[in-house]
């Protein structure tokens, strides 16, 4: 099959991998040509890829490493660039100029924008304002935040400090973050007043008021005024209006605490659907390199770009975000739906503010094409030269989509990894094809491979993604896990000493990616492994079908693939239309694919994220308990699939 994309030779040529690439050859003495040679050596000699991403992307250091890696027996007890000293908010705030750093673009309401130089004011007055609340290094400061301005300058006066953030997005009910927060018990908490939603202001101040009865560690919540100018806060206990606690000296200069690389930056969460979240804890040096490493050689990121992703507070995707400010490129935030007032309002803010890179999920793109939109006749993208996409697997479909009608000539960088990496695995590059259903390469450093049945690797074939090789940003270790049980239990139990991140995947003969779904929702009839995407990829590019969601439920000694389908409004769920599915299916795939039942649902249950629980919904219908509904974005949608006659044994 032909790529769907080539980059022009112009574009391979001003790249920055290709710079990074002359780099590696001069200072190595190496000639690598192309990808493929330069990700061979990244993870061949992984003890000279990652300085040379230190140097060529100016890490800044009060004190440098006196050893790149010392690897344990254990992979997961690897130390990296040993004695070294930085700050994570020094490297991101190293521009003080007039380019804007945040524009802020909340649902409905003005642009707010924020430059380089008023940005380091900002986190300067409120790094100021933090030690004087008595934040020390260490501490734990939270929020409860919308994602706009504020949520980074809180960050990063945190970072500054040395204390370590966790955030997560206002739409989590009152349990949710009880149950995320309460693990870690921050001293700080941050929160706007309420946020917008669908055309909809939502008030947060009463879920603040329930999560502070139950969570004594809170000192001092520092409250953002947002749908509000001048909220009451009254019954708040202990709050403080952000313009109150901000310092109201200027010209104040950011005292950057020099801490080892692995100090603790971030505190990220599981999804939580099968228990009660993990709390993951990322390392400064960790996260800042990989991160450095994904937007300027994978994104192609520069100083002119504008980048945006659409992305809560809850979401790893905000932090990856945050981190374009180290290159000095401009970020586009955004708080609301994306289909607010219509499908095609990200696409307007594309337009308006000339965004060069556009992050989203694959739900997003499926939804736009679902709505009739035709983004690259409606809206002037001739600005836009990448678009990345997270969350799930990109259909075929979407990738034809997405160069039929946004734009032709346009990296479309499918990408995969997780809260447990703060990164990828697989992601884009701009120097090489795009290819339908693929993503398109490995992430350099990264020693990913696909292991069959038998933990063999294999070419051309599906099997379980792991990681066979330490890499920096390896969460550092779990919250209340002294010993690393849970650190252990999570990715390293299947095979020993090798990281099993629990992705169906396949490596193509080429270097892509293909992603069939998460591992543990495997679909296993007279035991061949199916993966979900699959079966979305074929059914929900039917015109007839907005949404579906597969699982496989134990059976005679089997397992037989069950279909819940939701038909776009106006369809109903035919006999007729059931065949035409089954059949669809048969020619795309293989008749094990084929679902034993179809079946017709109102939602979709999926977590805040936006990600498809087959888990969750195979434990229902199974009878087992779904032990944290707070995850969920609609866990009522849940209440489909108990005791369904069809299905009853």
């Amino acid at each position: 099959m032909p790529p769907l994309w080539v980059p022009s030779e112009e574009r391979v040529r001003n790249a920055n991998i290709t710079r990074f690439i002359a780099y590696v050859n001069e200072r190595y003495s190496m000639n690598i040509d192309g990808f493929p040679a330069l990700y061979q050596w990244s993870i061949d000699k992984r003890e000279e890829f990652w300085p040379a991403v230190w140097e060529f992307c100016n890490v800044i250091a009060s004190k440098s490493y006196d050893k790149v890696l010392e690897d344990s027996p254990a992979m997961m007890g690897a130390k990296w660039f040993i004695g070294s000293k930085l700050n994570f908010a020094e490297n991101l705030l190293r521009y003080r100029d007039d380019q804007d750093a945040l524009i802020f673009k909340g649902e409905g309401q003005p642009t707010v924008r924020m430059t380089y130089a008023q940005l380091y004011d900002e986190v300067a007055r409120m790094a100021k304002a933090l030690r004087n609340a008595g934040v020390k290094t260490g501490d734990r400061v939270a929020g409860y935040v919308p994602n706009m301005i504020e949520s980074v300058v809180g960050m990063l006066a945190a970072a500054s400090i040395g204390a370590i953030w966790s955030s997560c997005s206002p739409d989590f009910g009152i349990k949710g973050v009880l149950d995320r927060f309460g693990q870690i018990e921050p001293k700080i908490l941050f929160t706007a007043n309420g946020y917008f939603y669908n055309g909809k202001a939502h008030d947060c101040l009463g879920k603040i008021t329930g999560i502070l009865q139950q969570l004594p560690s809170i000192e001092q919540v520092v409250v953002i005024p947002y749908t509000e100018k001048d909220p009451d806060i009254s019954s708040v206990p202990n709050g403080v209006h952000y313009r109150d606690f901000i310092s109201k000296e200027t010209g104040l200069e950011i005292t950057f605490e020099q801490l080892p690389f692995d100090h603790p930056l971030y505190i990220m969460y599981s999804s939580g659907t099968t228990g009660l979240p993990k709390c993951m804890v990322h390392g400064a040096g960790g996260t800042l390199l990989q991160h450095l490493k994904e937007l300027v050689l994978h994104a192609d990121l520069k100083r002119e770009d504008k980048i945006y992703y659409f992305t809560t507070c809850g979401w790893m995707m905000w932090n990856w975000l945050v981190s374009s400010l180290a290159v000095g490129a401009s970020i586009i935030l955004y708080d609301g739906s994306p289909f607010y007032p219509d499908a095609g309002a990200i696409f307007q803010l594309a337009q308006d503010e000339k965004m060069t890179i556009f992050g989203t999920s694959a739900r997003y793109i499926a939804g736009v094409e679902k709505a009739g939109v035709k983004p690259g006749v409606q809206y002037d993208l001739s600005s836009l030269k990448t678009m990345c996409s997270t969350g799930s697997p990109l259909s075929e479909e979407s990738f034809r989509f997405v160069y039929r009608e946004v734009k032709q000539d346009l990296d479309l960088a499918s990408i995969s990894g997780g809260t447990d990496i703060i990164s990828c695995f697989a992601l884009g590059c701009p120097i090489l094809p795009v290819y339908e259903g693929e993503l398109q390469c490995r992430g350099l450093g990264m020693k990913v491979e696909a292991w069959d049945s038998n933990g063999k690797p294999v070419i051309g074939e599906q099997g379980e993604l792991v990681c066979t090789a330490s890499f920096p940003s390896m969460p550092i270790y779990f919250w209340n896990d002294p010993d690393g049980k849970k650190y252990k239990a999570a990715y390293f139990e299947v095979y020993p000493n090798v990281w099993t991140h629990g992705d169906f995947v396949e490596i193509t003969e080429h270097g892509g990616v293909k992603i069939y779904g998460r591992s543990d929702a495997t679909l296993n009839p007279s035991g061949v492994r199916i993966g979900t995407a699959e079966i979305y990829r074929v059914v929900e590019s039917m015109d007839e079908i907005a949404d579906s969601i597969v699982v496989g439920q134990n059976y005679e000694n089997d397992v037989r693939v069950i279909l819940f389908v939701k038909p776009r409004d106006g369809v109903e769920l035919t006999e007729e239309l059931k065949n035409k599915i089954k059949k669809n299916i048969r020619e795309n795939t293989s008749p094990r694919h084929v679902p034993a039942f179809i079946l017709p649902v109102k939602e979709v249950p999926v977590t805040l994220n936006g990600k498809k629980v087959e888990i969750a919904v195979r434990n229902v219908l199974e009878g087992k308990p779904v032990t944290n509904k707070d995850a969920l974005a609609n866990p009522q949608a849940l209440d489909q699939f108990v005791d369904i006659p069809e299905l009853r044994a």
